[in-house]
């Protein structure tokens, strides 16, 4: 199922021999029609990776025929060189399918700072075109992974068409988008435009609010591909649920699969001036190193809490300041509440809730614990 849930869509996912010891690594995702319309977002990062810059290129046009994407190999900072080598891998698909490559989006994950085995990943490419199939949909999400200990896959359906979307990403989990390859597709028949108005809006609200260790990533990438092969022209509402129901689904995957972690925590602030200041508030809560050590822990320091929000400029007044940890409020009025040990953190989920009584405005910022195996994933290799 997953990116081939939808009607007019094929996919593969194969090893072309760019990751050490043949797991897949190449996934291709081909979009057969009639519409090719599409919409994407990228990085923050002002350091992007040349697929990142290709792919940017491409969906102004507001089409995509095919996305390539691989693992084993982040192709950023290479240079020239590098943006030659996307240039090239889209001319090969393009040649597979007898298209353009101007419509051939691409996106690459993995290492940083080297340049692709370009003679494994071209023949690759043609390996995959000739192994596009409606099934094909899982091998491709297995593809990209990485670190990510499992694929991640999510359709919805709707009144007469589908969504569905794959994802990768494991670590570098921050604002914007995490770091993340994701295909977004669907068989509804919408306009480019369109596209791109619900795909900003859905991401909003989903993987711009995954934050698992405050990192960015420079090849972060989301795309949305319509063919319109249902030929329904979908309510835009419905349309925008279900691709955020989606977007959701995949960041919840991305959570709770984050290196190392043992917890998914939802910073949950209400009372807020403002929906900026909940967000705010609940990013400096998520960064915060020692709260994360302490939820690994299983020790509800509410402290370390407050002291998060007090470095934000939100508005709000220390001493009206509440903080609950699994729905015991173990901080009321900036100070005491609760006995603490009423606070259960043995399960991986764990709220914390912080009311700001500051307003009527709230967000949810999602973030992890901080382990010692995360500390080992990101220092005993290169990843």
């Amino acid at each position: 199922m997953s990116v081939t849930a939808p009607l007019g869509f094929r996919a593969a996912g194969i090893s072309a021999g760019i990751k050490a010891g043949g797991a897949r690594d190449l996934a291709l995702v081909v979009n057969d029609g009639p519409s090719r319309a599409a919409a994407g977002v990228f990085t923050a990062n002002r350091v992007k990776a040349a697929p990142v810059l290709w792919s940017q290129q491409v969906l102004s046009g507001g089409r995509v025929r095919a996305v390539v994407l691989n693992s084993g190999g982040a192709n950023a900072c290479t240079g020239p060189e590098g943006f030659q080598d996307t240039h090239a891998t889209a001319e090969r698909v393009a040649d597979a399918l007898g298209d353009s490559a101007g419509e051939v989006a691409v996106c690459s994950t993995g290492l940083i700072g080297e340049r692709l085995p370009m003679d494994a990943l071209l023949p690759g490419v043609e390996q995959a075109a000739a192994q596009l199939s409606r099934d094909g949909g899982l091998a491709a999400a297995d593809a990209i992974r990485t670190t990510d200990t499992v694929s991640k896959i999510s359709f919805k359906r709707a009144d007469g068409y589908m969504v569905g979307g794959m994802a990768k990403g494991a670590g570098m989990l921050a604002p914007a988008l995490a770091t993340m390859l994701c295909v977004i597709t669907t068989d509804a028949d919408l306009t480019s435009g369109q596209l791109d108005a619900v795909l900003r809006r859905a991401t909003s609200r989903t993987f711009d609010r995954l934050d698992a260790d405050g990192c960015m990533s420079t090849n972060d990438t989301v795309l949305l591909l319509a063919s319109g092969a249902s030929g329904v022209v979908p309510d835009l509402a419905e349309f925008e649920q279900k691709v955020t129901e989606v977007c959701a689904d995949l960041a919840r995957q991305l959570l709770v699969d984050a290196e190392g972690a043992t917890k998914a925590i939802a910073i949950e602030v209400v009372g807020a001036a403002s929906e900026e200041d909940a967000l705010t508030v609940g990013r400096a809560v998520a960064r915060s190193n020692l709260l994360k050590c302490a939820v690994h822990g299983e020790d509800p320091n509410w402290g370390r809490v407050l002291s998060a929000v007090g470095t934000t400029s939100a508005a709000f007044e220390p001493d009206r300041v509440n903080v609950a940890i699994n729905g015991i409020w173990i901080c009321r009025g900036g100070a005491v509440g609760d006995d603490r040990s009423k606070v259960d953190m043995r399960p991986r989920d764990v709220t914390i809730t912080v009311d700001l009584s500051a307003g009527a405005q709230s967000a949810t910022i999602y973030t992890t614990d901080l382990t010692a195996a995360y500390v080992h994933e990101n220092s005993a290799y290169s990843s």
